[in-house]
């Protein structure tokens, strides 16, 4: 039984999964407490936000796709009802777009590659089209010459995750929703149940905090990313991914723009204030957050090959984010099997894009769709 005074749900980390989370569970009005020290901070404030399922297909990422694309079909509703809720003026507040992705190929190798990826979507049915370098450059003409054709993805978006999680923490204090800025360092057990949370520094105050830091709840929602290993038994890992972000006074393309060059891919993401986010290494180095120079000059060497007037634009940031991963790159989603601890977690490179589907799952709207994400295929959480 959860102590006396409980909160109903404390969730752990303050992503964007985790205050996507929250917020639908208070607009469902059920209680909920997110506690973490830097709210907005970590993957979500790295990530591009693509939100591209169909250009972002891999040969034995099958279930993945499922959840892209059903994810990817929620996100219209998910922008216009958030965008309400945080008082703004319409998901275009969040640069949400909808004019897909054009992946393309630098070399003879790299269009091979691309060929046969655009076979393989097509035996998917997946929407896309093949496109020569000349209608490529049609579409962009930024596009380098030397670009050998593409692959348009007519249905893939995106959206600024920064200005997303920004409405989000609107919209929970709109809602009265508690923001304790602690870390959760602890899971707390009562015969076997979990009950609450240890909370770093163990002296904060905020509502609901006793003594020692602990936060008390009948269910501890676990979003905290590439930290959830240290917390509970999951099998994630971080992946360290850096981005840069340039600035010009006219915008350099309008569509994401992925490329392969010579085997190493890039992305190039437009944003509606001329920013251009170019990204993203992905990188084993465990809790390593060092923006390095040979990361930026791989991303810039490749982005410039596809687009060469991005060498004259303004770098306005730069950030290395860690991504969760785990072993068979689909999140963990559900009960844990521990009582009163249940999982959001493992999102690896699809953090944004599968917000508002985990929110729905955690809801028990997608008894299908929940199985691929079951905690029960890792016996080892705890």
């Amino acid at each position: 039984m959860p102590a006396k005074g409980a909160h109903v749900d404390v969730i752990a980390g303050g992503g964007i999964v985790g205050l996507s989370i929250a917020w639908r569970l208070a607009r469902s009005g059920r209680p909920v407490t997110v506690a973490d020290p830097a709210p907005a901070s970590g993957a979500s404030h790295a990530a591009a936000g693509m939100l591209a399922p169909v250009s972002e297909v891999t040969y034995t990422e099958a279930p993945l796709l499922r959840l892209g694309l059903a994810a990817l079909r929620r996100w219209p509703s998910f922008a216009a009802e958030l965008a309400v809720d945080a008082g703004l003026a319409g998901a275009d507040a969040l640069d949400f777009r909808t004019d897909g992705t054009l992946d393309v190929a630098f070399g003879a190798d790299d269009l091979a590659a691309l060929d046969e990826l655009a076979a393989f979507m097509e035996k998917l049915e997946l929407p896309v089209e093949r496109l020569t370098g000349r209608e490529c450059r049609r579409l962009e003409p930024m596009l380098a010459p030397a670009v050998r054709g593409g692959l348009l993805a007519p249905g893939d978006a995106w959206v600024d995750p920064r200005r997303v999680t920004a409405a989000l923490l609107t919209a929970l204090d709109r809602l009265g929703v508690p923001l304790v800025r602690a870390r959760v360092s602890e899971l707390l057990r009562d015969d076997g149940t979990v009950t609450g949370v240890r909370l770093t520094p163990p002296d904060v105050q905020a509502p609901g905090v006793a003594d020692g830091g602990v936060l008390r709840a009948e269910r501890v929602i676990l979003a905290a990313g590439a930290w959830s290993a240290a917390l509970a038994g999951v099998p994630v890992r971080p992946v360290k991914g850096q981005i840069m972000r340039l600035r010009s006074s006219q915008p350099l393309l309008g569509r994401c723009v992925r490329g392969t060059v010579h085997g190493s891919s890039v992305y190039l993401v437009p944003r509606g204030d001329g920013e251009l986010v170019v990204g993203a290494t992905q990188e084993e180095l465990g809790f390593d957050t060092r923006v390095t120079a040979g990361g930026l000059y791989e991303l810039l060497r490749d982005a410039r090959e596809l687009v060469p007037g991005v060498t004259e634009l303004e770098v306005s940031d730069v950030v290395a984010g860690l991504r969760p991963g785990t072993p068979d790159n689909l999140p963990v989603i559900g009960p844990s099997g521990t009582p009163g601890l249940t999982l959001a977690t493992g999102h690896h490179r699809g953090g944004v894009l599968l917000a508002p589907l985990t929110t729905v799952i955690l809801l028990g709207e997608e008894g299908e769709l929940a199985a691929l994400c079951s905690p029960e295929r890792f016996r080892d959480i705890s």
